[in-house]
Parts: C-alpha cells; structure tokens; sequence
C-alpha cells in the first residue's frame, strides 16, 4: 500500500511537470513498462531511482525529497509479521499488510470478539475451535500475533489507528473458554471503550434481522488520498478483498444503517456491563 502510495505522488509529479514515461524511464536507465510498474506500486522502488525520478521533477527541497526517500524506504522494508511466515496463510498476510497500513478500521461481527479487540485467553479460545483436529499447531505463536496486531490501536499519540466496532450481542453472549475467561474479556471491552480512538456498538437480540445479515465484514481506509477503501470478506479458508467504489459504497451503507439500529456507545459500555453483573 504504501508503494501504491509512493507511485501515485510520482505519477502526479510526472504529469505535471509534462514529462512521458520514456522520458522517465531513460532517467532511471529502465523503460516506459518500469515507470508504469512503479507508479501503480506494483514493484519495489532503489532510493537511487527515487532521487533520480525527483531530480527530473523539479522537487529540489531537500525535507521534501527527504518525505519521499524515507516513504521509499518504508515501502521496502519487510513488515514484523513475516516473522510469523510459518502459520501464516497467503490471504491473511495480505490482509495484514493492509491492516498496518490503514488510520481507520470499521468493522462488524456477528459471533466472535473482533480480533483487534480480545484477550490472550479468549483470543486463545477461538484459535483452539478453529481447529477441530486435535492440537492446534503453535497456539501460543498465533496467540503472539494476534496480539502484536493490536499494537496499531495503542501507538501514542495521533499516530493509533481509530477502530469503530460493530457487535452482535450474540457474540458477547456466547461462552468461549472458562466463565472468568469470558468476564475477563467483557471487562477489557469496557476499558478499550474509554480509549479515545476506538468506538464500541452492540447490535442487540430484539432488533431481530438487519441488513448485516450476511456475515461479519471490515472496511479498511487508508491515509493516503489515492488509495480506495477496501472491504475485507474473511471466508473459512480464503478472503475477498473488494475496492470497487459500487462494491464499498454498498457495504458502507449497511454498515451505516447497522449503527443507527445499534446500541449507541454509551449504551454499548452500560449494556456490557448489565450483562457483567448477570454472570
């Protein structure tokens, strides 16, 4: 994402300036066909070529150049999931990749405490009954990277992500791992709820069907101008990835309309805890 991120800035540098893709492409010693590549983020980016293509665009200042050159040296760097290559599968690191770069995640569950937001003993729980074949092979080592994934919420400063959760009280209500493992995570909802980038809503029981129906989705948004809201379909051992705007405009809608028959935020936290104290 960031590569896209990177390409599109150069592409409008380029064309401001008038300049084609063969001339580009011969500043950098490559072709038309590279500089295409680059711009759509397609393939990684030399510092050196970076600078060169700079050079050719008139940016001379030197905290400017330097904003793109460090931007360039992000995109190139490996991301800390790939520690965690050996239980990770194509599609979710995918997924990752994009989850460490958005500013704000919207999400909606319908049966599980939403990854970025449980314990280590619930989040132990899910991965256990994930797996219906005897062991879960490295449960601690998946248990570590759901965790690690959360860092992005509590990064200090304007740098968190903003998380705005969607829940069903189905999924606060249904019993995964011990009775204290449960209020412990019930409990923890309540505090992360105070935190000023996450927002909680629950979508009660009573309301019966809604628009959400179909299942559990996440709408990721990116801070980059130039980069389309993706919407993340987690299927049983695959996932769908849709940043068609028709396709985003729909499930923004239903994700709309699935907070205003929500519980409000406030209600969320009173709502929570009432069902603490039945437990």
């Amino acid at each position: 994402m960031l590569r896209i991120a990177l390409g599109a800035a150069l592409r409008r540098l380029r064309e401001a300036r008038g300049i084609t893709r063969h001339a580009a492409g011969y500043s950098i010693r490559g072709s038309h066909t590279k500089i295409s590549r680059l711009e759509l983020g397609r393939v990684s980016f030399k510092e050196r070529d970076v600078a060169d293509l700079l050079t050719l665009y008139g940016v001379t200042d030197e905290e400017r150049r330097e904003e793109f050159l460090t931007l360039a040296r992000q995109a190139n760097a490996p991301g800390w999931w790939h520690q965690y290559d050996d239980i990770l599968s194509s599609w979710f690191e995918v997924y990752l990749g994009l989850e460490q770069a958005t500013s704000r995640i919207r999400t909606y569950e319908a049966q599980f405490i939403p990854g970025l937001l449980q314990t280590e003993d619930y989040a132990r729980a899910v991965i256990r009954l994930s797996h219906t074949h005897g062991v879960v092979p490295d449960t601690e080592r998946r248990v570590a990277l759901r965790m690690a994934r959360q860092k992005l919420l509590t990064q200090p400063g304007p740098n968190a992500t903003t998380l705005w959760a969607v829940i069903d009280e189905a999924a606060l209500r249904r019993p995964l791992g011990s009775r204290d493992v449960m209020r412990a995570q019930l409990e923890y909802l309540v505090e992360l709820a105070e935190r000023p980038n996450i927002t909680l809503q629950v979508v009660p029981l009573n309301i019966g069907g809604h628009t959400a129906a179909g299942g559990p989705f996440t709408i990721l948004r990116f801070p980059e101008p130039d980069l389309p809201d993706v919407v993340y379909l987690e299927q049983l051992t695959s996932a769908l990835y849709l940043d068609k705007r028709q396709d985003v405009d729909r499930y923004l809608a239903v994700l709309e309309n699935l907070c205003v028959q929500a519980m409000s935020p406030a209600e969320t936290c009173v709502f929570i805890n009432k069902i603490l104290e039945e437990s």
